[in-house]
């Protein structure tokens, strides 16, 4: 029996595997989009311990120097964002070829510049204590295509103010704060890509899907490149129940970005693979989406295991849900976990230990 997700800003636990496959659950869908997601997005990371909790509040400058290629910083203005997964976490242009960014969460995060006559760059950084952190990031000129992307419109000055506010509210998760940049990015230009990105993950984390589908849909018909919107847009349809809807979007998502901080569209895809009774793809997209999450949402591994009893692989699944229990035994998903091998033991489906 499947249960409606339970439409979380970020993907979470799906619903069980039919009832002969012994894995009940109580999970739902995402958004990170707080693509920390936005994706669902990431939305929330979770207080593990006192320097996160001391950080909230403080907030950890990321300073970033974008170089040209001869090693000095850019002249000419450039944008630098910030993502946690897909999820923004900020954006800013530089001055003197210096941005900075503030974050008041801990992780890992990915610094992405775009400037016009230079091919896109990204760099790790990983925030682990409150402070600064450092980042230099080195931009290759293009041969070809000077002026940038073409035909992708421009952001006036206040509207990208209005945006990186937005994007740094939605990091700080201030969603009131963002909702109100966005809604002044949407004055100032309603037709951008990014200003409706901006919204439409507003209103994913208002659990708002159909409006959020209706502006993210938008957002991908200006831009068929924006593989952060095509991310958004196939956790909005998710959310909905529409599972078939949402594979497109998400597979696009992947062509465009198929990078270690896409790990949130691969958790997303599996679940709509899973929905679909395609469990093989579903095993193998989340298999995926836990090896490159680095830690950061260790849940994966209840749909790796339900996707494992889904085939079959009763033991392996056994496996996977007391690695789990023995790894992760503080968070409430553990006991998820026992239950699920209970059910197991219970069906016949493994041996008691």
């Amino acid at each position: 029996m499947r249960r409606q997700a339970d439409n979380s800003c970020r993907p979470q636990l799906l619903p069980p595997v039919p009832a002969d496959n012994c894995l009940p659950s109580n999970c739902g869908f995402l958004l990170s989009l707080l693509l920390g997601l936005l994706l669902v997005f990431p939305c929330r990371a979770q207080d593990t311990g006192t320097a996160e909790t001391e950080l909230r509040g403080k907030g950890v400058t990321v300073s970033v120097v974008v170089h040209d290629p001869s090693g000095e910083p850019i002249s000419s203005l450039a944008m630098v964002k910030l993502f946690r997964g897909t999820i923004p976490s900020g954006q800013v242009e530089t001055t003197r070829g210096h941005a900075e960014l503030v974050v008041y969460a801990l992780g890992d995060f990915t610094v992405v510049v775009q400037a016009a006559g230079y091919a896109n760059a990204q760099q790790d950084v990983s925030i682990n204590a409150a402070g600064r952190a450092e980042v230099d990031v080195y931009l290759r000129a293009l041969s070809a295509n000077p002026t940038g992307v073409p035909g992708r419109p421009l952001l006036a000055p206040k509207a990208k103010k209005a945006v990186d506010q937005g994007l740094q509210a939605l990091g700080a998760e201030n969603l009131a704060g963002a909702q109100k940049h966005a809604n002044e990015a949407m004055r100032l230009a309603p037709g951008h890509p990014d200003v409706l990105y901006l919204q439409g993950v507003v209103f994913l984390k208002q659990r708002d899907w159909q409006r959020a589908q209706e502006v993210l849909e938008k957002s991908t018909q200006v831009d068929p490149s924006h593989a952060n919107a095509f991310a958004a847009l196939g956790m909005a349809l998710y959310d909905q129940g529409k599972y078939e809807a949402a594979v497109a979007p998400l597979e696009k998502a992947l062509q465009l970005n198929s990078g270690p901080r896409s790990w949130d569209t691969r958790w997303a895809l599996a679940k709509v693979y899973y929905q679909q009774a395609r469990y093989e793809q579903a095993l193998q997209m989340s298999q995926v989406a836990l090896s490159s999450c680095n830690g950061k949402a260790p849940e994966i591994q209840l749909l790796v295991a339900q996707s494992l009893t889904a085939v079959g692989r009763y033991e392996d699944a056994a496996r996977a849900l007391r690695e789990f229990v023995r790894d992760h035994a503080d968070r409430a998903e553990a006991a998820t976990a026992r239950r699920w091998l209970d059910g197991l033991t219970t069906n016949g489906k493994i041996h008691a230990n």
